[in-house]
């Protein structure tokens, strides 16, 4: 399970960065996923919070600007919802809400088409647009949690268990599958060069491993059922997680650059 053990200790360490201050007055690292400064220099601007500043009017600035475009180019070269799976905390969650509904046997209740995020993407920017103001964030889930992680706020506790419940009772990793944050890094994603490859897809026995822990199942179909497509999953809906890689029995994924043959 290398790259589960790799995204959990990447999970961790970021949160470890941020805690470092408020717990241990090391500021390294100061601010929140929504923005912050790495040694008081270097500015980080979540790219979504900065697109809805744009539509809510408000000329951006300088610092803000630079932290956007610079987590833009980092999750433009890695594959976009890198961020899903390495970086964002509620994807711990998710994964535990999957685990346990897979051990009790819950089937989904609710089920959201791949479009769905989409949507609610564009009603963030509607609403910054309606409301000159960044309404989203107020009742973000993904920015509540990890604030109140970092800053010690009970509301963290109540964001977390409604977002495990939600998956567990309601639909398997149902937050992910309409979440504004990961559609904004998916069109990212659409471009990186850093993708999964099928590129064993002769040795695939159809054991479906793959798709059974796959938060974005969809994506494995084109490289692994159309012989004549690319091997290369190229959907920026991927996260590039590396979960069929660690559980796949002939070895038929890696990691490597959309132009692999």
């Amino acid at each position: 399970m290398k790259w589960l053990i790799l995204r959990r200790t990447s999970q961790l360490m970021v949160l470890g960065f941020f805690l470092l201050g408020p717990l241990g007055d090391i500021w390294w690292i100061s601010g929140s996923l929504s923005g912050s400064l790495i040694l008081k220099v270097l500015p980080l601007t979540d790219p979504l919070v900065f697109l809805q500043t744009i539509f809510a009017g408000h000329p951006p600035a300088d610092m803000a600007l630079a932290g956007a475009l610079i987590v833009i180019s980092f999750y433009l070269l890695v594959g976009g919802r890198v961020f899903c799976s390495w970086v964002c905390p509620v994807n711990i969650i998710a994964d535990c809400a999957a685990w346990l509904r897979d051990k009790i046997g819950i089937r989904g209740v609710l089920f959201f088409s791949n479009s769905s995020r989409y949507w609610l993407l564009a009603m963030v920017c509607g609403l910054a647009l309606a409301f000159q103001a960044a309404v989203w964030e107020m009742i973000n889930p993904v920015t509540i949690f990890s604030r109140g992680i970092i800053f010690g706020l009970t509301g963290a506790v109540v964001v977390g268990a409604t977002l495990f419940f939600f998956d567990l009772l309601l639909g398997k990793r149902g937050w992910c599958q309409i979440c504004p944050t990961g559609a904004f890094y998916s069109l990212l994603g659409h471009l990186s060069p850093l993708k999964v490859i099928a590129s064993g897809r002769e040795q695939c026995d159809q054991c479906l491993a793959c798709y059974k822990v796959c938060p974005e199942p969809q994506v494995l179909h084109e490289p692994l059922q159309e012989k004549e497509a690319s091997p290369v999953i190229l959907s920026g809906q991927c996260t590039n997680c590396g979960r069929c890689i660690d559980v796949c029995p002939q070895s038929v994924f890696t990691f490597g650059s959309r132009f692999s043959k």
